[in-house]
């Protein structure tokens, strides 16, 4: 198959792609604006019975550990958090999409959506080290959706896992990026990308997708951001969320340390504390698939 024959059928499978759910979207328009209010998060669950009814459940799960109930949407937003509401309206709506195995990466059934989950957490707690002022729940949106470009691009690449592994290990190929790029013509972060421009996702959200490999080549504005996501991604892989045959196959851009106060001893904390979260959270989650 030439190139340009196979980016024709990615291009194909990006529009092919389930859309976010309304509700999704617009909860992705107003958190990414820095001046947002609570209130405008909670609007917007008012109006959605079926988001509302997940909320109490997961807020009344028995992973929350509450001693009274939660009845009202109010509270509920307010004790979980806009980060919880985005990611479960995010993960109502791409549970399929997101949760399927990722045969080109040798990756099993839900293991993508868990390398999401952890690295927005591990985002949001990086995002409490900037030197510059960085929207903790703006990190964990940008962690929780950073990879969606892996569950188009998987197929392209079914049966080249073990033996671009190989190259690496050999010293024959950069890392998993480029050789992505060399089999395919395109990587995920570049795939990520149009599949961004595809659910119009804010532009912040977008561009973090397409350079979290790579965040010193973002504009100069959103690289705390970027650089945030791409040390999450990092822990999520060290801390054993990572994607398949991919994972610590990636360069770690000493950079990061420009944008943030973290030691290597902060990392190994950092580690630990956004582990114990991972657990809650996703036993939390675990409630919505429940009968």
């Amino acid at each position: 198959m030439t190139t340009s024959n196979r980016h024709a059928e990615i291009a194909r499978a990006i529009q092919a792609a389930p859309l976010l759910s309304p509700i999704a979207n617009q909860l992705l328009q107003v958190t990414a604006k820095a001046d947002h209010e609570m209130k405008e998060v909670i609007d917007l669950v008012k109006c959605d019975s079926l988001l509302t009814a997940r909320l109490l459940r997961v807020v009344n799960s028995a992973a929350m550990g509450l001693v009274h109930p939660i009845s009202s949407v109010d509270h509920a937003v307010s004790y979980l958090g806009e980060r919880m509401v985005v990611g479960i309206a995010v993960a109502e709506c791409t549970n399929e999409f997101l949760g399927k195995a990722l045969d080109g990466y040798e990756g099993e059934a839900g293991q993508l959506w868990r390398h999401e989950l952890f690295t927005a957490i591990a985002s949001r707690a990086i995002s409490r080290h900037a030197r510059t002022p960085l929207p903790a729940d703006l990190a964990f949106t940008a962690g929780l959706l950073h990879d969606i470009g892996k569950a188009i691009l998987s197929e392209f690449l079914c049966g080249t896992s073990r033996e671009l592994v190989a190259e690496i290990v050999r010293g024959d190929t950069a890392d998993y990026l480029t050789g992505e790029q060399e089999r395919v013509g395109l990587d995920h972060s570049e795939v990520g990308f149009e599949l961004a421009r595809h659910w119009k996702l804010p532009e912040a959200l977008a561009q973090v997708i397409r350079h979290h490999h790579q965040p010193e080549t973002v504009a100069a504005e959103l690289r705390p951001l970027v650089y945030a996501v791409h040390l999450g991604d990092i822990l999520a892989m060290m801390g054993g969320q990572g994607t398949g045959s991919d994972s610590m196959k990636y360069h770690l851009r000493q950079e990061y340390a420009e944008h943030f106060t973290i030691s290597k001893d902060d990392l190994a904390l950092l580690l630990l504390e956004c582990s114990e979260e991972f657990r809650k959270v996703e036993a939390s989650l675990a409630s919505l698939k429940e009968t």
